[in-house]
């Protein structure tokens, strides 16, 4: 694997998530440290848990010193930025996702497939890296996890674990080739609204098939 390339990848996601926590803990009206708690278990958070299910020692976070220190100063920014250029952010927050989601995911498939693991587990590292940070940060600040119920989010991920798994993206221009695919993609399910099929059981309980309400005695 390019070193130098998974830790491209590091920096864009880290950037990207950090200030994307940090926008959202504002949105909730959280102070400084809310602020700055949420920016750092966005960028970081995929990546513990990742390391957990892969067999990475948790305490190699804090061997990531400079990635810190790039958060705290990307979660900095983005709380002493004026409101004008925040609320311009909002328009392109799905495109700030993208490319968190995109770069962890490449970077997380990477870090699996340099530790010999199976494609199963890339694909698993994958998902894990680009959205589990964005999960925790929901679920931190009382919302539904977008993952889990917006446009596609997760396959994007699982696809760039698929193309490093089965070593069609190896290279250097291939996976920044990805990197930019799956940016694309991800901004067209958004722009399209694609969605995975779903079933509400909110329809219907309680109720006939005629659509009158069923008594209870």
């Amino acid at each position: 694997m390019d070193m130098h390339v998974f830790d491209v990848f590091s920096i864009i996601g880290t950037i990207a998530f950090a200030m994307s926590g940090a926008f959202v803990a504002m949105e909730e009206e959280y102070d400084i440290l809310g602020v700055v708690v949420l920016g750092l278990v966005t960028a970081f958070g995929g990546g513990i848990i990742r390391n957990v299910l892969i067999g990475v020692p948790v305490t190699t976070l804090w061997g990531q010193g400079d990635l810190i220190v790039l958060a705290m100063i990307s979660v900095f920014v983005a709380f002493v930025l004026p409101l004008g250029l925040i609320q311009h952010w909002k328009k392109t927050e799905a495109l700030f996702d993208a490319i968190g989601l995109s770069a962890f995911a490449i970077q997380g498939a990477l870090y699996a497939t340099e530790m010999n693991h199976p494609l199963s587990a890339v694909i698993v590292a994958a998902v894990l890296t680009g959205s589990g940070g964005g999960m925790v940060r929901d679920l931190l600040a009382g919302r539904k996890p977008l993952v889990l119920r917006d446009e596609i989010y997760a396959v994007w991920a699982m696809a760039a674990g698929v193309a490093i798994g089965l070593g069609i993206a190896t290279k250097t221009w291939q996976l920044l080739t990805l990197f930019a695919v799956v940016i694309l993609f991800r901004m067209l399910s958004v722009l399209y609204k694609w969605r995975l099929p779903r079933r509400s059981l909110h329809r219907g309980i309680g109720q006939a098939p005629s659509g009158k309400e069923v008594s209870s005695g």
